[in-house]
């Protein structure tokens, strides 16, 4: 329906994800969000329409790919997204029909009483220097197994990409193999195993690339190990300018965000630095180029996941404070969410709704005092699906002809 209704004309909308956004009581019953001190937030809330969006449906948590899917548009049903396809992409790997792509988190393993122990899934977050080196010595080390190709990828600190390349097509389902990854310390990683026919030849070849992973990674004091997940094959999608009538770009840090904007067909733009000012400052360098711009900040979301509020309402309140910066820009609509809740109580992800926050000149306004969880209840917004962020940005930005006589 959307495509019918489609109006071409020179709004800009710029959306900022502070990944991991939602969370839950942490001190004095207040969230993060409630006790980080965001003036421009707060005085930006009163004069915008607020809500909650569900990321996946009720109760479901999501992965950030899935996440991310949905506030682009996408259903996250319909386009179930491995993780490796994304930090592949986002690291800039060339992807095939005859690939597996894979993310690699490097770890620290132990061997107890003859078992393999994970003690560190993030091998104590490595320095991203740290990586690139170990990175490069696996290269070295290992380009084929059993007549298919190796390429390896270095992400930020523990994260790695690997990509196998067969040599020819493979057939739907190849990727469907379960992560290595426990997800807890002080577990055995999870035994290589291909969930069909077809996914168990590629498993095969995995568990011989995981042995030599092991016996080049011996000497290393925290990085001795590799855990594996986000299996996944090139998926056939419809570009977001296709779908939606929009010169998109991003402006993210992380590769595997890169790589969700990428596969939707956004223009990844490359930039010096990792801060948000750096973002910002490349942000304004394309400003005149695009008509929707997507701004990905991740730490929101790397402190939930470690447990630490504290990093987290900092994160939150830098962002506050460049807050005025983007609004000087003078984006014709403005949002602001996350891709998922990242409740520091929870150390991840979680099911929750997210804020929303929607600025143009055609928003009610006045329901709501900040830019906090329970503020975002009493909004005009209502608490919605995801994937209709993008109805409401094409309609607040005059982008949506009427339906129907």
């Amino acid at each position: 329906m959307l495509k019918d209704l489609l109006i071409k004309n020179s709004t800009k909308i710029l959306m900022v994800v502070l990944d991991g956004l939602g969370g839950l009581p942490v001190k004095d019953t207040k969230t993060e969000l409630e006790l980080a001190n965001t003036p421009n937030l707060d005085r930006l809330a009163k004069r915008s329409a607020l809500g909650m969006h569900i990321p996946v449906d009720y109760g479901i948590t999501p992965g950030s790919g899935p996440g991310h899917l949905g506030i682009f548009g996408y259903n996250p049903l319909e386009y179930q997204i491995g993780r490796g396809i994304l930090e592949a992409l986002g690291l800039g790997l060339e992807v095939r029909d005859t690939d597996i792509a894979i993310r690699g988190n490097y770890a620290t393993v132990e061997r107890v009483d003859g078992r393999l122990i994970v003690k560190d899934r993030r091998a104590g977050r490595i320095p991203t220097e740290e990586n690139r080196r170990i990175t490069k010595k696996l290269s070295e080390a290992i380009r084929e197994v059993d007549g298919v190709r190796v390429f390896f990828a270095p992400g930020m600190e523990h994260r790695v990409a690997l990509l196998l390349r067969f040599p020819e097509a493979l057939p739907e389902g190849s990727d469907r193999i379960r992560d290595t990854d426990p997800q807890k310390e002080g577990l055995q990683p999870i035994e290589l195993e291909g969930l069909n026919e077809a996914s168990e030849k590629v498993a095969h070849v995995l568990r011989g690339l995981l042995e030599k992973i092991e016996e080049v990674l011996a000497d290393e004091p925290k990085a001795n190990y590799m855990l594996l997940r986000g299996f996944s094959q090139k998926p056939k999608m419809e570009s977001f300018e296709e779908r939606f009538g929009l010169k998109a770009c991003a402006i993210a840090v992380y590769p595997m965000y890169r790589g969700l904007a990428s596969l939707v067909g956004m223009e990844l733009i490359d930039f010096e630095g990792q801060s948000i000012q750096d973002q910002i400052t490349a942000l304004k360098d394309v400003w005149q180029d695009y008509d929707f711009f997507f701004l990905h900040i991740k730490k929101t979301d790397s402190y939930g996941e470690d447990g630490n509020y504290e990093g987290k309402i900092r994160v939150i309140e830098e962002f506050d404070k460049h807050l005025p910066e983007l609004l000087g820009l003078k984006p014709d609509v403005f949002l602001i969410t996350g891709d998922h809740s990242t409740p520091s109580v929870l150390k991840g992800h979680s099911w929750h709704p997210v804020p929303v926050l929607l600025h143009s000149p055609y928003v009610l306004g006045g329901t709501s005092e900040r830019f906090t969880e329970r503020e975002c209840l009493k909004g005009e917004l209502g608490i919605f699906p995801a994937e209709k962020l993008i109805n409401l940005m094409l309609a607040h930005s005059l982008r949506l002809a009427k339906f129907g006589a």
